[in-house]
């Protein structure tokens, strides 16, 4: 359970304040319909994060689990100070919204966003840490509905009254914790450290 329960907490943290959150927001403020934009969440989630988990779990085969812990590590660190940066919506995804109903508009616009993005990446390194390849995919995508959904259906609330900066802070400081456990275990697998 720990290859879905960790990615979940993992992926929710790194989506605090994401620009699929911006997304979703302006989604559920243009359309005013919840449900067919969290299906639409799910559905390019899965199929984001299913390629992304695919490329992972090819790299686990790559490395020892002593130089993965070092590269998770890193990525973490780095996840860490990419989540104290603001993100912007791009205005190309800002219009992907128009010509579709809400289901369309954001199976396309959410599978575009996570291109490259943080949590992408946050799943590729997780799917090579961890054996359970469904479970990590249903994990990252539950950690994505955890971050985004509470957005998509009190979107007047969140966008008014949640104090970004100081969201952004604690997941980086998430983030950073996460990263010194990584260094630990690294530490260990490396034989640097007993016990």
């Amino acid at each position: 359970m720990e290859s879905f329960f960790i990615p979940t907490l993992i992926v929710a943290l790194a989506e605090i304040g994401d620009k699929t959150q911006l997304l979703a927001l302006l989604l559920a403020a243009r359309y005013r319909r919840p449900w067919p934009i969290i299906w639409g969440i799910v559905v390019a989630t899965l199929a984001n994060h299913a390629a992304a988990g695919a490329v992972g779990s090819w790299v686990s085969g790559l490395f020892s689990p002593a130089a993965l812990s070092w590269i998770l590590a890193a990525c973490f660190a780095a996840v860490a100070l990419w989540t104290l940066m603001p993100d912007k919506l791009d205005e190309d995804e800002a219009k992907l919204g128009r010509p579709y109903g809400p289901f369309v508009a954001t199976v396309i616009a959410f599978f575009i966003a996570e291109m490259g993005d943080k949590t992408q990446i946050a799943t590729v390194m997780l799917a090579a840490q961890y054996p359970d390849f469904l479970l990590v995919i249903l994990g990252t995508t539950a950690g994505m509905l955890i971050a985004n959904v509470p957005v998509v259906l009190v979107s007047h609330f969140a966008a008014d009254r949640l104090p970004l900066t100081l969201i952004r802070r604690v997941a980086a400081a998430g983030f950073g914790l996460l990263a010194l456990y990584a260094v630990y275990e690294a530490l260990k697998l490396s034989g640097m450290l007993s016990g």
